[in-house]
């Protein structure tokens, strides 16, 4: 179900057919980059946190980590990442496969200023093998996203 909700809001915006599926598992940053043939940073990683209740997704370059004072500046609270089930429940996405494609209602989708750099981007789509290659501005367009954040800062590593 996860992959067919994601799958069905990238086909309203055009975008259904760039979706790629691969045999192998793309779930981590690295194992995404290894399928896709790119360097680590350009997938587009989705993070989710729990924000006074609420589920709040950051999508951000795959070489950054979040910056626990600047998600506490942006948002009020300590950044706390949802379990695995709660992922499941509140998002509508298994880990490995979180984007912020088909998400459930409710679910507020940032992107983080961290992928700017880059003209094409690969977030997840759903499921532990899947990859949709987006420019940046096709990515704010079908993400839904609500704003641009600067809460990341480099992995160091």
């Amino acid at each position: 179900m996860s992959a067919e909700k994601a799958k069905a809001q990238l086909e309203k915006y055009g975008l259904g057919d760039r979706i790629k599926t691969f045999s192998q598992s793309s779930a981590t940053v690295e194992l995404a980059a290894k399928a896709l043939g790119c360097e680590p940073a350009r997938i587009a990683k989705s993070i989710t946190f729990l924000v006074n209740d609420k589920a709040v997704m950051v999508v951000a370059a795959g070489d950054v980590k979040i910056d626990n004072a600047k998600f506490k500046a942006k948002f009020g609270v300590k950044a706390k990442m949802l379990t695995a089930e709660q992922a499941v429940d509140m998002v509508g996405h298994a880990v490995g496969g979180v984007c912020p494609f088909g998400v459930n209602e409710g679910v507020e989708v940032y992107l983080d200023e961290s992928l700017k750099r880059f003209e094409i981007i690969y977030p997840a789509c759903g499921t532990a093998n899947t990859a949709v290659e987006l420019s940046v501005p096709e990515l704010e367009k079908c993400s839904e996203y609500r704003e641009w954040v600067d809460v990341c800062k480099p992995s160091g590593g």
